[in-house]
């Protein structure tokens, strides 16, 4: 008997709920992409391409809806034989500086057989190759950066990019920059010369609500699934959650997934509510256990102490850095560790905040109230406490009082 059979009974075709999949059309997003397609429209007409700038939360559809644009671009360019596009696609996620994203560029432009090592050149001279291979290509190229906060501090490349004509660094082609980021505030530390020119466009992607994540999700299920599979409620359940949380549709599409999986998995004729809610809390352990895994143990008392201040605290009392760093101090103690200096500490804040597993605001009460940040677990605790509880983390923490405590103030 075969160990592995192809199982037919849930899925039709499950890769229409994958994040690599590419609709032919793009639901809940007419508004934007109408003017998306309005700040693409020189491009068409043999103009200098506008800089774009797009920014909202992870799964909105910024990804998306440029990769569909511009494939529709450069088919319908091909019309007009005076217009060539080229589009360049790069994740910054791994770029952390303008020489690692100038290196990126030059090797996904050039030939396999001719790319240049990561290290060891100095950036004027990636700049030169740059600059040489954009003008063998000619035309008009556009570069996607997605990710771009990625890039941090050093962003000169942003400054470089869009004036590379108009310093004369090439002649024969027109380079535009389409920029994507999650972070709201990456505009506010750019350079204000990098400001003004990369966006020049802006567009803003919100959070989907219900209503729209269960059309999204309609259009994917009725592909992704057998008929009949699907019990009435699992479609709108999935949209709820998500549009309750982030307003992902990503996340909505990945909790449809998971819970055809859990039916699957446990031969179950039919996706049912009970499946999306095991899905839910499924993937949200995951989240937490993937995002901790390179954490360090002060990293994982850290939150801890978030979790712990969050059940002792007062409902109505947003949680401040001394407070939790006073109970991380504490346990740190209990379970024999050197407690981290403030800054310390404070960067394993920012780094759980990063990670999504916090969530950090920034208050400003001037000269009164001085600049501080605010911090709420952005995750369920009931999930985060269970992946502190596998840690095993010591002896000395009772992490069963602290459940129990969560559970009579109605947390968990």
């Amino acid at each position: 008997m075969a160990l592995f059979e192809r199982s037919e009974e849930i899925f039709e075709d499950e890769n229409i709920l994958h994040d690599d999949y590419q609709p032919q059309s793009l639901e809940e997003r007419d508004s934007e992409l109408d003017r998306y397609t309005g700040y693409l429209q020189p491009v068409i007409n043999g103009s200098q391409p506008r800089n774009i700038f797009l920014y909202g939360k992870t799964g909105v559809g910024k990804t998306a809806a440029t990769k569909y644009l511009l494939t529709h671009l450069k088919t319908d360019a091909e019309q007009y034989d005076d217009v060539d596009i080229e589009t360049v696609y790069l994740n910054c996620e791994d770029l952390t500086s303008s020489y690692r994203v100038a290196v990126s560029l030059v090797n996904q432009l050039r030939e396999p057989s001719d790319q240049i090592s990561r290290t060891g050149y100095p950036l004027n001279a990636v700049y030169e190759m740059l600059w040489d291979r954009l003008d063998e290509i000619g035309g008009t190229i556009l570069i996607v950066l997605d990710e771009i906060d990625y890039i941090g501090d050093d962003d000169s490349i942003l400054y470089q990019l869009p004036r590379a004509r108009s310093n004369d660094k090439i002649e024969n082609s027109r380079v535009g920059i389409i920029g994507i980021s999650n972070d709201f505030k990456f505009r506010e530390k750019l350079d204000p010369r990098v400001e003004d020119t990369l966006c020049e466009r802006e567009l803003h992607f919100p959070p989907y609500d219900a209503n729209d994540l269960q059309n999204i999700l309609e259009k994917r299920a009725g592909k992704a699934f057998e008929d009949g599979v699907l019990s009435g409620d699992v479609v709108p359940l999935c949209a709820a959650f998500a549009a309750q949380d982030k307003g992902s549709a990503r996340q909505a599409l990945d909790l449809l997934l998971e819970a055809g999986d859990l039916a699957r998995r446990q031969s179950d004729p039919t996706v049912t509510e009970q499946h999306v809610r095991d899905a839910k809390q499924l993937l949200e352990k995951q989240r937490i256990e993937e995002s901790m895994q390179d954490l360090t143990s002060h990293g994982h008392l850290t939150l801890l102490a978030v979790v712990a201040s969050t059940v002792s605290s007062p409902e109505d009392i947003p949680l401040q850095k001394q407070s939790i760093y006073e109970q991380y101090q504490n346990l740190a103690q209990a379970t024999s560790r050197d407690p981290l200096g403030g800054r310390a500490f404070h960067n394993h804040l920012a780094e759980l905040s990063m990670l999504g597993i916090l969530d950090r605001v920034k208050r400003n009460e001037g000269r009164a109230g001085g600049i501080y940040y605010e911090y709420e677990v952005d995750v369920p605790l009931d999930a985060a406490l269970s992946t502190l509880e596998n840690l095993h983390m010591s002896d000395e923490l009772d992490l069963d009082s602290l459940r129990d405590n969560a559970c009579e103030k109605g947390l968990i």
